[in-house]
């Protein structure tokens, strides 16, 4: 059975379209997903070594939110200073089919993308 997330996820209303997009529609949470599911990124300057140049203060807002909303986990790789590499959990794996179909729809309909060869 998979577990729901928090009801208090949905802001605008009960749709499910709606709710979803409160959870990740903005430019840089699927990104995330998207690092962490199909490029193997875990750590923050994986994240950040990116083409997108996500910025610092936002990846950091960003990551606790998908950990606060359970699309995350996180594991310490270094103790002094404290650093933490990110996963994705079964909540945040079944959304890379979603990332998948975005880039597909955006190499046909979105002159000069293309698709990465790890998403296609």
């Amino acid at each position: 059975m998979i577990k729901k997330l928090s009801s208090s996820v949905a802001k605008r209303s009960p749709c499910p379209v709606a709710t979803a997009l409160d959870l990740v529609g903005d430019k840089w949470t699927l990104l995330i997903i998207r690092d962490i599911g199909f490029f193997a990124r875990h750590r923050n300057k994986d994240f950040q070594q990116g083409v997108e140049n996500i910025p610092s203060n936002i990846l950091a807002s960003r990551l606790k939110m998908l950990l606060e909303n359970k699309l995350i986990s996180r594991t310490p790789y270094q103790n002094n200073p404290l650093r933490y590499e990110y996963f994705l959990t079964v909540a945040g794996e079944g959304l890379l089919p979603v990332v998948k179909a975005m880039a597909k729809w955006g190499e046909v309909h979105v002159a000069g993308s293309r698709m990465p060869r790890r998403l296609q």
